[in-house]
Order: C-alpha cells, then structure tokens, then sequence
C-alpha cells in the first residue's frame, strides 16, 4: 500500500475531478445572477483563467463586459482593477512607477508605487485606443508575469489574467494591436448581441426591485488547485496530432495546409496556437467532467484560439474572406480527415 492510500486526505483522481467540476459548475451559477446569456464568452473567460492565459473580448459596447470581469471578481475573490485605454496613457499609469517619500527625519527615498496591473483580474478596456508604447508595456506582465521598473524586477501573483476589450466598428483614433501582443492571448472571443428571449430576461431583470449579487464560491488558493487539476488531464496521441494538424493547415507553406490557407492567409498560426489548443481543451474537457481530452474540445476551442493567429493577404480582403469563413471550413476539413483516417 502507497502513502497516497495510506493519507485520507488524498483525494483519488475521480474525486479531484468532480470536486474541480462542481466548484466551475458554482462559479458559473454564481455569473449566472448576473450575465444573462454568454454562456461561450464565459467559459471562454473561465478556460483562459484556468488555462493562465489571457483573453481579448472584441464586441460593440453595452454587452456586458466589464460586468462580466466584475462579477468574476466577486464570486472568486480576487483582486481586480480596470485600465482604460486613451492616447494618452503612459506605460507608467499601468505598471506604477517608482516615487519619492521623506520619513520623519527629512530623509528622502525611493520607492516603487504598483500600478493597477497589480491585480488578479485587470480590465484592459478599449486595448486599442492607447500608443503601441503603452500596449507594450502589458506584453512582458502578460508573459513572463513580472514588472520592471527601472532596475527591480516586480513578480505578478500566479492568479492573473488580462482581459482586454476592443470595438470593432469605431476604427478612428486607434491603433491596431502588434502581431506579438495579439499572440500572447490565449483566446480571442467575439461577443454577439443577445437574442430575444434573453434580451427580454435583460430587461425583467432591470426592472426588478432588487438585483441578484453573486457570492464568493472559490478563491485564489482553489483556483491554483484547479489548474493544477486541469494540468492532469490526459491527452492522447491522436488527439494531439489533431492539434498539430490543425494549426498546420494554417500556415500556407506546409503541405498539409488546407487550399484556402494557401489562397488567402499570409501567415499561419504559431507554435503557440497548437499548445493553446491543447491547454484550452484541457480545461474545457475538465468542465464536462472529463479526465481525458478529446478532439471535441479541440474543435470547439479552435476558432477562439485561432482566429488572432492567422494573417490574412490582400486576396482574402478583396474576396470578402473573414477569419471565420476562412477557420471554419479549415476545422470541418481537418476533421473530416480525421474521422477518415
């Protein structure tokens, strides 16, 4: 008999998995209360966080974004702040800058004042409308988790996900996001208009005389324990290469890209898509209380995890080809090849 059978306290791999379910299952319950609908921009939001990734929302204003990240922010406990994005935000009005203080004596010394991005859910608003000076100064917090400040090194806390927003119809007074910012989210979900039947639950809702407040059902200590239970999800060779695969079909210089990636994309997705794919299926596999990933998961993150990582050229624009057009009939044929072989 091991030591893990001998401590009662070891949960058995059945265990940690539905434990790691329910408490997902609560936590969106609790966003619930308050998003009507969105049910893909939430998991999205949720498999980001638990994949430690992060997140690019792109949708007209009023679908509920910021709420979305608020309420988040509630029911997980975690610290959270909101940046918005002007031209003339400075890389110092995010990640602080370093100030002087006299103690009692008259003596002067300097110190580092963290800036919001010194949170555990930041609200990037509005990404687009700052300098691509300011948008940098997000890409090493977003990576490498650290801050620099002149010669000290700043660590971020491991609970930590950017969710930037951008509006796709109001192009004046922005700038288009660096190809390597845009690589470093690991998703980028479209946030649509609500149907009817929940445009009208929107409305009962306001008209209510009190409003549902979601309740704390996870922290950051579950959410680190979480993740390390999505880390443990097995993944199968053939589901693996159905990854690779996809993310090769993408880039029109391999043999194995798909005929309208040879046509109409300029550059493919990069390594880091097919580990995206893998980490996101992961999580999503773990929400449908599975302990295994399948190439389901893969199929239904692929267009989040995708659509930022390919560069279309002038044909496409001109043929009136979208990263989704173009994405969908790539997954259906890699699939169907799949199923084939």
């Amino acid at each position: 008999m091991t030591a893990e059978n001998l401590n009662p306290e070891t949960p058995n791999p059945e265990a940690k998995l539905r434990r790691a379910a329910d408490r997902l299952n609560a936590v969106r319950h609790e966003i619930a209360k308050v998003i009507v609908g969105q049910d893909d921009v939430v998991e999205g939001v949720l498999i980001c966080l638990l994949a430690g990734g992060h997140v690019l929302l792109e949708g007209v204003p009023g679908l509920g974004k910021t709420t979305l990240l608020r309420t988040l922010a509630r029911a997980l406990q975690l610290k959270y702040s909101r940046i918005q994005f002007t031209p003339d935000l400075m890389p110092a009005d995010i990640v602080g800058s370093m100030i002087i203080e006299t103690d009692d004596r008259g003596a002067k010394a300097l110190r580092f004042q963290p800036g919001p991005i010194f949170s555990n859910l930041v609200l990037a608003d509005e990404i687009n409308r700052a300098t691509p000076k300011t948008q940098s100064a997000l890409l090493e917090a977003m990576q490498e988790r650290t801050v620099t400040s002149g010669t000290s090194t700043h660590q971020l806390d491991q609970a930590f996900l950017v969710m930037a927003t951008q509006n796709p119809i109001e192009m004046e007074g922005t700038y288009p996001l660096p190809e390597a910012q845009l690589d470093r989210f690991l998703m980028k979900i479209l946030v649509t208009y609500p149907s009817r039947d929940e445009l009208n639950r929107i409305v009962d809702r306001t008209v209510q005389p009190e409003l549902e407040t979601p309740v704390a059902v996870m922290d950051r200590d579950a959410i680190l324990e979480v993740r390390g239970v999505c880390h443990e999800v097995l993944v199968a060779p053939h589901v693996r290469d159905y990854a690779i695969h996809l993310v090769m079909a993408t880039q029109p210089e391999q043999a194995e890209a798909h005929d309208l990636a040879k046509r109409y994309i300029r550059y493919g997705s990069s390594p880091r898509g097919a580990q995206a794919l893998v980490e996101c299926g992961r999580v999503r596999a773990l929400m449908r209380g599975r302990f295994h990933l399948s190439t389901e998961d893969i199929q239904n993150v692929a267009a989040a995890v995708l659509r930022h990582r390919i560069i279309l050229n002038f044909d496409a624009h001109a043929d009136g080809q979208t990263p989704e057009t173009i994405l969908t009939s790539i997954i259906k044929g890699v699939t169907a090849q799949v199923s084939v072989a």
